[in-house]
């Protein structure tokens, strides 16, 4: 009977010893992803959460933080990763201060673009136009801009130096809050001008255009990057394997924009089109089979 107790005994702790080191397994899985809340990263960033979780296993918690937060949170550590670097442009400020401390997995999406952009209806063509009287007065010498010290509202201070908008204010609001005063404007035929940028679900709704920007302070077309904080290679393998591997087109971004647009929450939108793109998914999971 003692021999059968010992060995019963043994047997138990075998399996705690087992079911801890399961536990402590699962539990290592995890991993901090940073996102501003432009619409383009809450689609992209709602895409990888739902490949980390339900095909690698991953607990994902999501930071969402205004650009220079994401980039510091990523360079420190207290977060993994993030997809949402606009490069070289509308980020360059960041990249300059932290491009020692984060590694760049490279561009997830081709194809991007910022700038000032209007309704299709308005008579306007350049940046310059904005300093017509009758023009600046129309827009009440507004130009609708997102969060403060985002990539794009700082050049878009540099292109107010650069043309000359001494009468304009750059109006500090949020992605959603200009995409609603657009959505209003544009449904009543008014003139507006916000800060653009491509791929967005705006672009997908309404006939918008940029105005051309003959100085170049906006930049050319642009890439949206995916960075990570160093040594995440070695912490979390898989997970930084996936990461190198996403990319995407403009048009599967916009896809799941237009779902979230049309009521659809993020979770949902993002559930859908990795179910209905499993080749790509796939691809970007080669390696971690």
């Amino acid at each position: 009977m003692k021999k059968w107790s010992l060995l019963i005994s043994a047997v138990l702790v075998v399996a705690v010893l087992a079911g801890c080191s399961n536990g402590s397994s699962s539990s290592s899985k995890k991993i901090k992803l940073a996102y501003v809340a432009w619409d383009s990263e809450i689609a992209s960033t709602y895409v990888v959460k739902e490949v980390l979780e339900k095909k690698l296993d991953y607990k994902v918690e999501l930071l969402q933080v205004d650009a220079g937060p994401m980039w510091a949170g990523i360079a420190d550590g207290s977060a993994d990763a993030m997809v949402a670097a606009w490069l070289p442009s509308t980020h360059a400020s960041y990249v300059e201060k932290y491009k020692a401390d984060v590694e760049d997995l490279g561009p997830n999406l081709d194809g991007t673009k910022t700038g000032l952009a209007v309704p299709a209806y308005m008579d306007i063509a350049t940046i310059d136009d904005l300093k017509k009287d009758e023009m600046a007065k129309s827009l009440n010498n507004q130009i609708i801009g997102i969060e403060p010290g985002a990539g794009i509202m700082m050049a878009t201070e540099k292109a107010m130096s650069d043309y000359g908008l001494d009468s304009y204010t750059l109006v500090e609001s949020s992605s959603a809050a200009m995409a609603q005063e657009l959505q209003k404007a544009y449904d009543e035929k008014r003139p507006i001008v916000i800060t653009g940028w491509t791929p967005h679900w705006m672009f997908a709704k309404m006939d918008l255009k940029y105005l051309d920007d003959p100085k170049g302070t906006y930049g050319g077309a642009e890439q949206i990057h995916t960075i990570a904080r160093k040594g995440l290679k070695d912490d979390q393998p898989s997970a930084h394997l996936f990461l190198d591997q996403f990319e995407w087109t403009p048009e599967d971004m916009a896809a799941v924009m237009v779902e979230i647009q049309d009521g659809a929450s993020p979770e949902d939108a993002a559930s859908k089109w990795v179910n209905d793109h499993g080749d790509k998914v796939n691809q970007w999971l080669k390696g971690n089979e």
